[in-house]
């Protein structure tokens, strides 16, 4: 069966239409009128092997706030609705990943309960037109939505924007783990027989 899910949401802020494929080939379309979110989202999708349709109208007049959080939103949503039950898939993924001069670590795990831990430093407060802070408010409305331990920490590093990067496919690889299968699982990975 295809792990594969298509989330649309509304609201007076954002329309956003995601679409996710779980077991793709890195292959997306991605246009949410923030450039920088464009760039990592397809970061996210190459190195993940993650096919990823994302189509976002929002108020960017205000600022790219609302645009951000609810895409963290309606991906983490995806996320949950693809993976399904979880049978046979290893639960956990983690990734040390360079990116130049940066070094980032995450780990996941995708229990059914948030906890967000999030320990990045950005030298400075924008990449571009891009607000550093909202790196945050992404990946907390994922852990949130989708109901993940999410950690990440910075080891290192000094560029503001090979930080953010290294956050971004740090977590599609780890995330590409957590959901592959293994053929030694039996049902769902857990000694309580359910996440």
């Amino acid at each position: 069966m295809a792990r594969e899910a298509n989330v649309v949401r509304i609201t007076k802020e954002t329309d956003i239409n995601l679409k996710l494929s779980i077991d793709g080939s890195g292959k997306s379309e991605i246009s949410t009128g923030v450039g920088f979110l464009d760039h990592m989202l397809e970061g996210f999708s190459k190195h993940g092997f993650f096919d990823l349709y994302v189509k976002v109208d929002g108020d960017l007049q205000v600022d790219a706030h609302h645009t951000v959080e609810d895409t963290g939103i309606v991906l983490g949503q995806a996320i949950a609705e693809a993976i399904g039950d979880k049978k046979g898939i290893k639960r956990y993924g983690s990734f040390i990943l360079p990116m130049d001069d940066a070094l980032v670590i995450c780990a996941i795990d995708l229990c059914g309960r948030p906890y967000f831990q999030f320990d990045l430093e950005f030298p400075t407060e924008k990449i571009g037109e891009f607000d550093t802070e909202l790196v945050r408010e992404f990946f907390y409305a994922i852990s949130y939505k989708c109901g993940m331990n999410l950690h990440m920490k910075m080891l290192y590093g000094v560029n503001s924007h090979h930080i953010a990067e290294a956050a971004f496919k740090a977590f599609a690889k780890a995330l590409d783990m957590a959901t592959s299968y293994d053929e030694r699982i039996d049902g769902i990975l857990s000694t309580k027989g359910s996440l």
